[in-house]
């Protein structure tokens, strides 16, 4: 017999996880309505090519698809296709194909499945699921929205049993212009290596900075303004004490104050503004989020994104835009052992049966209890009643229904956690609230 082996990075849940999952899913997707985000999907797989113009060595993360019995020719007549590794590059994809037919500014939410082929470690898949929402114009982009999209984020993640967070922001115009006025004119590789700052530490940091070409001053500078970070507008006049003018600069540092203020009143003491943050990928030109869990900082972001100015183009017409996604993958894998499901089913009732002659009786009372909205199930065999309350037991189901029989006029529900029976009706009776659905238990 073949041995069944797992594959490292494909995440799979069990039932009562799976319940979790959807709980955050119900509370993220509504969320995201609440606020005016319209959901759409996107095909799973891109050109190759347009998914490794991204920077970042994304090439080496994309899985390229092809079929088993591809004729050899097949390459050069299609284009070569990979699946996608975020959600932003085919929704820009998707944006210039259905400019025509889309009302601007879009206000888009997307939860699906992406693939990575990096190596598997904590918190890191090669299939997992995203959460993103997005706004994009035509021409030009609003810059309220990128103060907007992390409250909604704090919205989101305040409803769910996550434990306390911190979103950090700031502007890849600030290190940019930062960078050019010191002298430093490989900007996007000093993004770069600087975005590893958190996993290398800053000693090996300044060295990979020292050999891509910067001096030891200009090393020590953009590790000076990446050590900044404040939770109001007060990083402006630490970064201005740094006696670095630029124009950019001063651009990106206005942009950062704006989303700090609105975060300020809105959400007060859950964004700051953390000037190391710098994301990897090339599309993003200006304000740029993280999101972390306080108390578990070394764990990396489970919420990130930024805005994008050139993503989405036809040569003509350009859509700039401002995203950012929810790792729900990651950010479960790192909370779902302090999380539980009240029951591993969404069923609140088991329809025990007497006899399997009792099962058209049964299958009755079910559809009437499904029809007033409340989960149930008949019981798969018409055991001794014991042996159908212990199937109800494992599987966490708190009530079991008992139809009329000789011995009993009427129907009966007995709550089997504290063995209260009562006399009941499927077109009347109801479950406590809390009863009805699973619920998440932290």
């Amino acid at each position: 017999m073949t041995k069944v082996r797992p594959i490292s990075g494909f995440p799979e849940w069990l039932p009562a996880e799976r319940i979790v999952e959807q709980h955050f899913l119900d509370v993220i997707r509504g969320t995201f309505e609440l606020h005016g985000f319209a959901s759409i999907q996107t095909r799973a797989v891109e050109p190759i090519e347009r998914l490794s113009s991204q920077g970042a060595d994304t090439d080496k993360e994309i899985y390229a698809i092809s079929r088993l019995a591809a004729a050899a020719d097949e390459p050069t007549r299609d284009a070569r296709l990979g699946l996608h590794f975020d959600l932003t590059v085919p929704f820009a994809r998707y944006v210039l194909e259905n400019s025509g037919k889309l009302t601007f500014p879009v206000r888009r939410y997307q939860i699906q499945q992406v693939w990575r082929g990096e190596r598997p470690q904590e918190g890191r898949f090669r299939e997992f699921t995203q959460c993103d929402i997005d706004i994009v114009d035509v021409g030009e982009l609003a810059p309220h929205y990128e103060a907007e999209l992390p409250l909604v984020i704090a919205e989101v993640f305040s409803k769910l049993p996550i434990g306390p967070f911190q979103i950090q922001v700031n502007n890849r115009k600030i290190p940019e212009g930062f960078y050019l006025g010191i002298g430093l004119t490989d900007v996007k590789s000093m993004l770069q290596i600087v975005d590893k700052l958190d996993k290398l530490g800053p000693e090996r940091v300044f060295d990979l900075l020292v050999a891509a070409g910067a001096t030891a001053e200009q090393a020590k500078a953009a590790l000076a303004l990446a050590e900044i970070s404040a939770p109001d507008e007060s990083f402006v006049n630490r970064v201005n004490a740094l006696g670095v003018r630029n124009e950019t600069l001063t651009e990106g540092l206005v942009e950062l104050a704006a989303v700090i203020r609105a975060g300020a009143v809105h959400a007060p003491g859950l964004l700051s503004a953390d000037l190391k943050v710098a994301r990897g990928l090339d599309y993003y030109t200006g304000t740029v989020y993280e999101t972390q869990l306080i108390g578990s900082e070394s764990y990396g972001s489970i919420c990130s994104g930024g805005r994008y100015d050139a993503l989405a183009s036809d040569g003509r017409t350009t859509y700039p835009g401002v995203g950012i996604s929810i790792g729900l993958s990651r950010l479960l894998a790192k909370i779902m052992p302090s999380l539980s499901a009240s029951r591993s089913t969404p069923s609140c009732v088991l329809v025990a049966l007497a006899a399997e002659s009792d099962r058209p009786n049964g299958m009755g009372v079910a559809a009437a209890l499904r029809k007033r909205g409340i989960p149930c199930e008949v019981a798969p065999a018409a055991d001794k009643f014991g042996k159908q309350i212990k199937f109800a037991e494992r599987r966490g189901i708190p009530f079991v229904w008992f139809t009329a029989s000789a011995d009993q006029d009427s129907d009966s529900v007995k709550d089997i956690r504290s063995g209260a029976q009562a006399v009941s009706d499927a077109s009347s009776w109801m479950p406590p609230a809390e009863d009805l659905w699973p619920r998440v238990i932290s």
